[in-house]
């Protein structure tokens, strides 16, 4: 077991000086640092055993290990039934378009589809454009704008036995707002039989998932999110999957689920996504199986960065001039990822983000994919918002840097 405090030893980038400055990663929501492990594994498969499946000499075999070990890590990470259920591809927003063109291969004009304003844009064009292509109609559902959470109300409204499909965010990657899958589940199969496509890339650093308790159809993650590389993670329930026929080359094989793998996978990255699942399981009681210890893991994750959220939220709302995007309560930080989006009147985003850039402090500032979200706030022409985000090898001591930098380049504006 690892404890979070001694975690950042594990991560190269987290020693890293930029002009004779500690680096400060506040980048999460775009993409995490790797650790040492997870480096290694992948230099260690390159090096070794670089070739493609089914030769019949010792490397292709190393190869065919690694694609099975990568999907038991997943299966463990998701809680799936069986490996069988895990696909891999680029990354979530490549799985995305590969799947919806299989998925709305029956879709009829007249039907429809719902997707959300809270979601990333990988999860909302592909099925738009083939509904476009289908005569299928589209509902958006709303965001409650006073905390950026997710209208299940308008939800419930616009499903009926017409739906075919609700593709919708764990977490949203602008505000940090998490939706209450359970519910959301819940109230999608009393009123329809709409299959069900999440998005868990923003969500998957910080909370275990659990895709047989949810029922999900389809859940997508990208490793590079959380702590592993550049890898899309897709679960697919097998009786869903089976249904399915995917675009392939003709002659690949015809079993779930190498038949929507298609072409040469990056096994270098399957390498070193075994890695990562590892590492995070390091993090918990080393009592138990695999997914036992991620749970366990998740839970030390959690508290943590709810204690990160605290302090964000506590000093932002202490900035004059400062609009928080989300939920702002400090009661509420389990009901969000500690992501903080952020606009402080007079001093536009980029400004800001350049501000930090100069002093190796990495953030964001845009529109991050969220179209609907901002069109909705009224954000999309005004430069988006600055976007911090935490993850479990952030501390208190970065937070509190960050907001007094912050704090003193307010200062100088109002000058």
């Amino acid at each position: 077991m690892h404890p979070l405090e001694q975690c950042r030893a594990l991560f190269p980038a987290l020693q890293y000086q930029h002009n004779g400055q500690p680096a400060i990663f506040l980048d999460g929501p775009g993409g995490s640092q790797v650790s040492q492990s997870v480096l290694t594994a992948m230099q260690d498969y390159l090096g070794h055993f670089n070739a493609n499946l089914g030769g019949a000499y010792f490397s292709s075999k190393e190869t065919e290990k690694v694609m099975l070990q990568a999907r038991l890590a997943a299966k463990d990470l998701y809680n799936a039934r069986s490996e069988q259920e895990i696909i891999f591809g680029a990354n979530a927003t490549s799985i995305n378009f590969h799947m919806s063109r299989a998925i709305a291969r029956d879709w009829q004009a007249g039907d429809e589809i719902i997707v959300t304003n809270l979601d990333h844009f990988s999860n909302v064009s592909p099925w738009v454009l083939l509904a476009e292509e289908k005569g299928v109609i589209v509902h958006y559902v709303q965001v409650n704008e006073d905390d950026c959470t997710l209208d299940l109300t308008h939800l419930e409204s616009l499903l009926n036995e017409r739906t075919r499909l609700v593709a919708f965010t764990c977490a949203s990657n602008v505000t940090g707002s998490i939706v209450p899958l359970n519910e959301v589940m819940q109230r999608v199969k009393k009123h329809s039989t709409a299959l069900t496509y999440l998005d868990a890339v923003h969500y998957a650093p910080h909370h275990a998932i659990d895709v047989q308790a949810l029922g999900c159809d389809f859940l997508v993650s990208s490793a590079y999110k959380y702590f592993g590389p550049h890898l899309g993670v897709l679960y697919a329930k097998a009786d869903t999957l089976s249904q399915l026929t995917p675009y392939k080359v003709a002659p690949a094989k015809n079993i779930d689920p190498n038949r929507w793998e298609t072409g040469t996978q990056n096994y270098e990255a399957m390498a070193g996504y075994i890695a990562c699942v590892d590492y995070l399981a390091s993090l918990g009681e080393q009592n138990g199986d695999r997914r036992t210890r991620l749970i366990s893991a998740f839970e030390q994750i959690s508290n943590h960065e709810e204690a990160l959220s605290q302090t964000l939220i506590r000093e932002l709302l202490n900035i004059p001039n400062l609009t928080l995007y989300g939920i702002e309560s400090l009661e509420r930080v389990a009901e969000r990822t500690p992501t903080i989006a952020f606009r402080i009147k007079g001093i536009s985003p980029r400004a800001i983000s350049e501000f930090f850039g100069e002093q190796a402090i990495c953030l964001w500032d845009g529109n991050f994919y969220a179209q609907g979200l901002y069109d909705q706030l009224g954000l999309t022409d005004q430069g988006g918002v600055v976007r911090v985000g935490c993850l479990h090898y952030n501390s208190q001591q970065e937070v509190k840097i960050f907001c007094q930098k912050l704090q003193q380049l307010v200062a100088a504006s109002n000058a």
